[in-house]
């Protein structure tokens, strides 16, 4: 029987002519603090399984550690030529291929919807790690701060005590905001960013809609059920007997735009009708 590893829940699977339980058997691990990641994927590897799915960066890095043989097709990585689980995104080169979550060039939009929905915000301070993801996300927000007359600051924190300093010490100058580029820190954070967002009331812009779905301001970032399908056909093709180091890393193709009405009328904000009428989903 065929075997597939799940680091993650992800929706999507059933590729032509499978059937769990008959000709495909999967093992599912769910994710959690970095020790429980790692101890997922030597498990799932000592499995020996046929093709190993996952989603974030601090899976696809366990997994790289517990195996360099194993396929895997990872979702939800930002650089993944830079964090060395590729040689290239044309020509993977390995046993790892996948999805990423976001172009750099979306970072960029985060910062125009936040002046969009927030035209007086003339300070961003940006919420990421120091991976290259982070640095490089970074540096595309900054290419355009300057036309839409907005100042940066990156905020490095990752844990909680760090995160709420470096909020509350930003929040003491007016005209301010925050963007928060999705990382594993930011996901386990995020009830305490939301809710220091809305303390001091800093419009905030997300990556992804989790964040505005538990009461955040604004998202636009990648569907990721639509990677999880996409990712699912990768698998597939894995099964019959592709390999991961000819099947190229590929970019979201759907993207989503959330806006939550209530969060901005806590925040005093008139949402534009434009601005409403790109949104794929309003939360009022």
């Amino acid at each position: 029987m065929t075997k597939l590893g799940w680091r993650h829940s992800c929706r999507g699977w059933g590729g032509a002519g499978w059937s769990v339980g008959q000709n495909l058997r999967v093992d599912t691990r769910w994710g959690g603090d970095i020790d429980r990641i790692h101890r997922s994927a030597t498990e799932l590897v000592a499995l020996k399984p046929d093709v190993i799915l996952s989603i974030g960066t601090n899976a696809a890095v366990a997994l790289q550690q517990a195996s360099r043989t194993v396929p895997v097709v990872f979702t939800a990585v930002t650089d993944p030529a830079g964090a060395g689980f590729v040689d290239s995104l044309a020509h993977p080169g390995g046993n790892m291929t996948g999805f990423t979550f976001f172009g750099f060039g979306t970072s960029a939009k985060w910062l125009e919807l936040l002046k969009e929905i927030a035209p007086r915000v003339t300070r961003a301070a940006v919420l990421r790690d120091t991976s290259p993801s982070g640095i490089g996300s970074y540096g595309a927000i900054q290419g355009v701060a300057p036309s839409l007359r907005v100042d940066t600051s990156p905020i490095g924190a990752q844990t909680a005590d760090e995160i709420e300093r470096a909020i509350t010490d930003f929040a003491r100058s007016s005209n301010g905001g925050l963007i928060v580029i999705t990382n594993a820190t930011t996901i386990v954070h995020r009830q305490l960013i939301i809710s220091l967002a809305a303390k001091f009331r800093l419009p905030a812009v997300y990556g992804y809609r989790l964040f505005v779905t538990d009461g955040g301001l604004i998202c636009y970032g990648p569907d990721s059920i639509d990677e999880c399908r996409r990712a699912a056909g990768y698998a597939d093709r894995i099964l019959r007997g592709e390999k991961p180091a000819n099947l190229p890393v590929q970019e979201p193709t759907k993207y989503e735009l959330v806006i939550n009405l209530k969060a901005a009328k806590s925040l005093g904000l008139d949402v534009s009708q434009s601005l409403l009428a790109r949104a794929d989903e309003v939360i009022e």
